[in-house]
């Protein structure tokens, strides 16, 4: 049996969830993104108090790495990493862009490409069948990338659909909602085939270098 917690903070809405056999026991989200650091510590001890788990009974912790805001993707994995230290327990860690395509009703449908937008004429995607194997790698790409890769899908899940480029083809809106009850059973299953990430070494996906600028004002 397997009792796995979730957490995600790679997207505005955070959300803490403990989960028994895939089934979801308890949940918590908040919306204020700049208070995910602060709020992750107590949401966990509330989803176990509500579940009437304790922390030591947790058997692997599950997160979403990237790709996403660099402090959102660090808050979510440093309490994962934290948690599974003190614990001796397993990690997984679960780019976001999958658990995405996991999460539309409609990947049955065909091929799927993810395509979220990153910066301007940039984006994140990734490309999966309609048994969820991976097609295309998660990657950062370029907006003159897409004609090359666009013909290989049947649907393009995507925040993006103002390109040109994407006429002629049959879009999903993308609002960065991951469905947790897919998540929660995906998560139980790799428990099960005990698909565990390097607890040492697990970086967030980021997928790109941090952008950064130049302070103007002289020291």
């Amino acid at each position: 049996m397997s009792i796995i917690l979730n957490l995600d903070t790679a997207t505005e809405t955070a959300s803490v969830c403990i989960a028994r056999e895939g089934i979801t026991l308890a949940m918590r989200s908040s919306t204020e993104q700049k208070d995910h650091a602060s709020w992750i510590q107590p949401a966990i001890m509330e989803v176990l108090q509500e579940a009437g788990i304790v922390l030591r009974d947790v058997q692997a912790v599950a997160v979403t790495a990237g790709p996403g805001s660099y402090t959102g993707l660090r808050v979510g994995l440093s309490a994962a990493k934290g948690l599974c230290f003190a614990l001796s327990k397993p990690l997984m860690l679960f780019h976001k862009l999958f658990l995405l395509a996991l999460s539309t009703s409609r990947v049955s449908e065909g091929s799927i490409l993810i395509a979220l937008k990153a910066r301007q004429e940039e984006l994140f995607v990734a490309g999966y069948d309609n048994t969820m194997q991976e097609m295309l790698p998660p990657q950062h790409i370029f907006q003159n990338e897409l004609e090359i890769i666009l013909p290989e899908y049947n649907l393009v899940l995507t925040n993006y659909e103002e390109l040109p480029i994407f006429e002629g083809h049959k879009l999903l809106p993308l609002h960065h909602e991951i469905k947790m009850e897919k998540w929660t059973m995906h998560a139980a299953e790799r428990y099960v085939q005990q698909e565990f990430d390097d607890l040492a070494y697990s970086e967030p996906f980021y997928l790109k270098a941090a952008y950064t600028t130049t302070a103007k004002k002289k020291i």
